[in-house]
């Protein structure tokens, strides 16, 4: 017997002495089969669990820095806050929003960012794990790719680290008290450090001191410390320091070659009160199932 291959077919050709003659014959060898090959380690699939987020409910990906304070401070982060590393998180945010069309909005601020995708999403079927995973590597892959924009004169001294958390919200309220949540956390944070390093770069305490002198301290105490001591009026911070980033998808209008104009979806940065109702009330359409 002698077999050949010719484009995916087997050719059998048969030597038959009686008749001192060659019987061929074609069989097909590459097919697709409709069903999933089958072996008998198959049944470690039962050992995955099921982790699809529940429906109608908004479902929220946060990705944070792991150990972003020895990161900043070993890449020479500018003291309280670093521009530039801030701009970095939102170029890799909105690359996350751009990848990802069912997030409708995503708050960022110091070294986290959640994303919050839309309570009709279907995206990876709402499966917890993938949701988490792909946000956050596209989230960390941003933020090297996008490095040398925002910081030019140097290299990752290592690779950055950040983890991602899926979290449910069952009610436009929980969702609003959320984002709430995250904006309180940067104006605690933002106002803490502003002080903490106006001591030691401005007034010459060593950390501890820094940190033993506003042990205790509330907001107007620190408030007071800046304005008094350092002429600082916090009030007048960037607001981009004291309340975060916001990215919304917003329709804008874009100069057509004739000289009119057609609105496009883009995403946009606000850095803007979100705690109160003028936002929700001017974006309504985020609350909404479209």
């Amino acid at each position: 017997m002698l077999i050949g291959f010719c484009f995916g077919r087997v050719i059998l050709e048969t030597f038959r002495p009686s008749k001192f003659s060659f019987v061929r014959s074609t069989t097909r060898i590459f097919h697709h089969s409709s069903t999933m090959a089958k072996s008998k380690f198959e049944y470690v699939r039962l050992f995955e669990t099921e982790d699809r987020c529940l429906p109608n409910a908004w479902i929220v990906v946060r990705v944070d820095g792991k150990g972003f304070h020895k990161f900043s401070t070993e890449h020479d982060y500018e003291k309280p806050n670093d521009l530039r590393a801030l701009s970095l998180m939102n170029n890799a945010a909105m690359s996350v929003m751009e990848e990802f069309k069912d997030i409708c909005l995503a708050y960022g601020q110091s070294d986290e960012y959640s994303f919050v995708f839309r309570k009709e999403t279907q995206v990876y079927s709402r499966r917890s794990a993938k949701l988490s995973t792909n946000v956050c590597s596209l989230f960390t892959s941003a933020f090297v790719y996008y490095w040398s924009e925002h910081f030019p004169t140097s290299k990752p001294l290592y690779p950055p680290v950040f983890d991602g958390r899926t979290v449910l919200y069952p009610s436009n309220q929980n969702i609003r008290d959320y984002l709430s949540w995250r904006q309180a956390d940067c104006h605690i944070n933002n106002l803490y450090n502003t002080t903490f390093w106006a001591l030691i770069l401005k007034a010459g305490l060593t950390p501890v001191e820094a940190e033993q002198k506003l042990k205790g301290t509330l907001s107007g105490d620190k408030n007071e410390i800046l304005f008094s001591q350092f002429s600082i009026n916090y009030n007048k911070e960037p607001e981009m320091l004291r309340k975060g980033t916001t990215l919304v998808r917003r329709k804008v209008p874009i100069a057509l070659p004739d000289g009119g104009t057609r609105e496009k979806s883009q995403i946009v940065q606000l850095h803007t009160d979100i705690i109160g109702d003028e936002f929700w009330n001017e974006n309504n359409h985020l609350l909404t199932i479209s």
